[in-house]
């Protein structure tokens, strides 16, 4: 498998204002937000990138932890397009990451170990979606501006909240546990 992240940073470059990937600002920004977000992050199983985009920060994830089997869940043609060429040319195993062209509540029920999203709704809203699709006992990991309110789920717990800066700015990953009534 060829370097999966540099591939990324490279189409990302080529394809970021012709696709809409990414707002303006230095692509280098995006990747560390997501290398610093997963510093010390380990996960097991079945895990959702819920609202994809660019591959941030599922494409990240499945650079640092290439045991994990990762949907990178994506509505938007053009975005699903963008990330098939990424793993096509890292030449990345379909069985290991794949890209779902679905709507988050399209997705079947309780088949994730863990779902993580950056930029993709409102915390809350976020925890409905991932209420649908996560196990018993799986996580879900926010990647979050400190200022953003954090959900009040009764369903969900607390397990570990990783607080960081980028470009100056407070930055924290939120891990929940999901854990049905």
């Amino acid at each position: 498998m060829s370097d999966l992240l540099s591939v990324h940073r490279s189409l990302l470059e080529r394809f970021r204002s012709s696709m809409n990937l990414v707002g303006p600002g230095p692509i280098d920004s995006q990747f560390s937000d997501c290398e610093r977000a997963l510093e010390g992050f380990e996960a097991e199983g079945h895990w959702a990138d819920l609202g994809s985009g660019a591959g941030l920060p599922g494409i990240p994830l499945a650079a640092s932890h290439p045991h994990l089997r990762i949907d990178l869940v994506e509505s938007r043609q053009k975005r699903c397009v963008f990330l098939n060429m990424v793993l096509a040319e890292a030449q990345v195993p379909a069985d290991r990451v794949q890209v779902l062209k679905i709507r988050a509540e399209d997705l079947p029920e309780s088949v994730y170990d863990g779902v993580i999203a950056r930029a993709f709704a409102k915390p809350d809203a976020a925890c409905g979606y991932a209420r649908r699709v996560l196990k018993p006992g799986g996580r879900l990991v926010l990647l979050l501006n400190v200022e953003q309110p954090q959900p009040e789920q009764d369903d969900f717990e607390a397990v570990l909240t990783h607080r960081y800066r980028i470009d100056g700015k407070q930055r924290l990953r939120l891990e929940l546990r999901f854990n049905p009534a």
